[in-house]
C-alpha cells in the first residue's frame, strides 16, 4: 500500500490524482462537467454529475497509473467549499440539485437577517458574515422551497451535506454522514470556537440539526468506500475544503504564513495559530484544519471571479479559444490605455461582500481590442488579491504588532501557471511572489492528511521540509506607477458598487 487516492471535486471538473510512497505525482484524470444557471445569479450542478465524474475519475487514475486498488493505502477528499446538497436519508435521491458556492438566490433574506440585527452574533458563532455564499441560508432556501421538504426535514427524513459530505456517503454506500472542521466551518452553522453545530444559528435559519452531518478532524476515520466500486474497500483518512487543503498542501503551517490560490475564484488564507482573530476589515475567521482534535485558525478573504474571468473571454466574449492564449494576447494590450475591468459577475466578496453588483469595464477607447480585455482580465487578480492581502495584514497587524507588511505570498492554481499574471501580482502588492515546484497543493494536501492518518506519510515538519520553490516573482514595478494603477482600481470598484 504505497499510494494515496486524492479526490479534488471542483466547481467545473472532477478531478483524481494518484500520488506515491514520495508524494510525487503518479497520474491524473479529469471530468468537466455543466453548469446550470436557472435564473440571472442562481449557479447549479446536478449531483448526479458531481457524482459519476468523481468515481469516473477514481476509476481511471487508477488504470492509467497501472495498480491495483490494493496498492492504495487510503484516499483523501479536497472539496468545492460551500455548496450544498440535500438528500433524503434512505434512498440518497437529493431534493433538488446542488447549489454552488457562487449561487446569489438568497441575497435578500441575509440582508433581511443583516437588517434584522443578526450578523455580530453570526460572526461571533461562526466568524463569517450574511452572505449567501455560505451553505445555511441555502439550506433554509431548499427547505422552505422545494415542496414538501421542510416536512421531511422536521421527520428526519432529509440529510445536509456540502460536497465532500455527499461524496462520503456515496462512497461508503450510506453508512457514513460525516465532514470535517474545515467545511463544517463553513456552513453557517458551525461554531468555531466551542467546535460544534450552533443550535442559535439553526434556530435562525430554520435547519433541523438532525440533517447535519458528525464533524470528524481533516485526519481521520471517515469510513470505508464500496468494495464493488474500486475492487476493494479502501479507507477515507483526510478530508479539507479545497482552500484549507491547499494552505496544508503549502506547508503554511506557521502563524503568519499566507497562501493564495487562484481556481474559478481566489482564495487568500493568512495562518492565525490557535487563536481566532476577529478581524476589523470583514474578511472572514475559519478553521484552516484541525488534528487531533485542536483547530489552528485562519483569516481568509475570498474573490469570486478569478479563472472565472478566463472562461468568460473564451466562452462570453469568445476572444480566445483556450485559456493560455490570454498571456501572449495580454503582452500585446498597448500600454496607453487604462482599461480596468471589475469582474464582479457575481458580485463581489471579500473585503466588500456586496452580492447585489455586477460586473463593469472603465476606460474603454475607439482602440480598445481583445489585448486590452485580457490584459485587464489578469490584472483584475491582482487588484483583488491586494484588496483582501490590505485588509489581512492590517488585522494581523492589529492582533501581533507586527508590521502589516506582505513578506512573501505563496501561490497555487490554474492561473498560477501564468507568468505574465503572477508578476503583475508581485508588482501591485509589491512583495515576492513563491510558486512551488508541486502546483497540486489542493490534491497534496488533501493526499498528506490522509497519508499522514494512514501512517505512510510523514508528520508536519518533515513534511513542511519537503515544499520546494520552483520559480519567485519579485516586484519590479516603482511604488509610484503601483500606488496610482491601483488607485485607478479603487474608483473602479467605487463606481461599480454606486451603480
Amino acid at each position: 500500500m504505497t499510494h494515496i487516492l486524492s479526490i479534488d471535486q471542483g466547481t467545473t471538473s472532477s478531478r483524481a490524482i494518484l500520488f506515491d510512497g514520495a508524494m510525487r505525482v503518479s497520474a491524473v484524470a479529469q471530468e468537466e462537467f455543466p453548469q446550470h444557471y436557472p435564473d440571472s445569479g442562481w449557479v447549479e450542478h446536478d449531483p448526479g454529475d458531481i457524482w459519476v465524474t468523481t468515481a469516473g475519475t477514481c476509476r481511471e487514475v487508477i488504470e492509467r497509473a497501472g495498480i491495483g486498488a490494493e496498492e492504495i493505502a487510503a484516499i483523501g477528499i479536497t472539496n468545492q467549499r460551500e455548496t450544498t446538497l440535500v438528500w433524503d436519508r434512505e434512498t440518497g435521491q437529493p431534493i433538488h440539485n446542488a447549489i454552488v458556492w457562487q449561487d446569489r438566490r438568497t441575497a435578500a433574506l441575509c440582508r433581511d437577517l443583516r437588517e434584522a440585527g443578526h450578523e455580530p452574533m453570526v460572526t461571533d458563532r461562526t466568524g463569517l458574515l450574511l452572505d449567501p455564499y455560505f451553505s445555511g441560508t441555502k439550506v433554509k432556501w431548499l427547505l422552505d422551497t422545494v415542496d414538501g421538504a421542510r416536512a421531511r426535514a422536521d421527520r428526519g427524513e432529509l440529510l445536509f451535506g456540502t460536497v465532500d459530505c455527499y461524496l462520503i456517503w456515496k462512497l461508503t454506500g450510506g453508512q457514513v454522514h460525516a465532514t470535517d472542521a474545515t467545511n463544517a466551518a463553513r456552513t453557517l452553522l458551525y461554531d468555531i470556537r466551542k467546535g460544534r453545530w450552533s443550535r442559535s444559528m439553526c434556530e435562525l435559519l430554520g435547519v433541523p440539526m438532525a440533517m447535519l452531518p458528525e464533524v470528524r478532524d481533516s485526519a481521520a476515520d471517515f469510513g470505508q468506500t464500496r468494495g464493488d466500486l474500486f475492487g476493494r474497500r479502501i479507507p477515507i483518512r483526510g478530508v479539507a475544503g479545497d482552500q484549507q487543503a491547499a494552505t496544508v498542501g503549502q506547508a503554511c503551517f506557521a502563524p503568519g504564513m499566507m497562501k493564495s490560490t487562484y481556481g474559478t475564484g481566489c482564495f487568500a488564507l493568512l495562518n492565525t495559530g490557535d487563536t481566532p482573530v476577529a478581524s476589523q476589515n470583514r474578511l472572514l475567521t475559519t478553521i484552516a484544519y484541525q488534528l487531533d482534535g485542536q483547530p489552528t485558525y485562519a483569516l481568509e478573504g475570498s474573490i469570486f471571479i478569478a479563472g472565472a474571468v478566463v472562461q468568460w473571454l473564451r466562452d462570453g466574449l469568445r476572444i480566445i479559444r483556450e485559456a493560455a492564449e490570454t498571456q501572449p494576447l495580454a503582452e500585446t494590450a498597448d500600454p496607453h490605455q487604462n482599461v480596468v475591468l471589475v469582474p464582479a459577475f457575481t458580485g463581489l466578496g471579500a473585503p466588500y461582500w456586496n452580492p447585489e453588483c455586477r460586473g463593469a469595464v472603465f476606460g474603454l477607447s475607439r482602440n480598445t481590442g481583445p489585448a486590452e480585455f485580457a490584459r485587464a482580465a489578469l490584472e483584475s487578480v491582482g487588484y483583488q488579491t491586494r484588496d483582501l492581502l490590505d485588509a489581512m495584514q492590517a488585522d494581523w497587524a492589529g492582533h501581533t504588532d507586527a508590521a502589516g507588511e506582505v513578506a512573501t505570498l505563496r501561490v497555487d492554481g490554474g492561473m498560477s501557471a501564468s507568468d505574465w499574471a503572477m508578476q503583475f501580482l508581485a508588482d501591485i502588492i509589491g512583495a515576492p511572489v513563491d510558486r512551488p515546484e508541486v502546483r497540486e497543493t489542493t490534491a497534496l494536501g488533501a493526499a498528506w492528511l490522509a497519508g499522514m492518518q494512514a501512517g505512510i506519510y510523514p508528520g508536519q515538519a518533515e513534511f513542511a521540509d519537503t515544499w520546494a520553490l520552483e520559480r519567485r516573482f519579485d516586484p519590479q514595478m516603482a511604488r509610484t506607477d503601483r500606488e496610482a494603477a491601483y488607485a485607478a482600481w479603487q474608483r473602479a470598484v467605487q463606481a461599480t458598487l454606486a451603480f
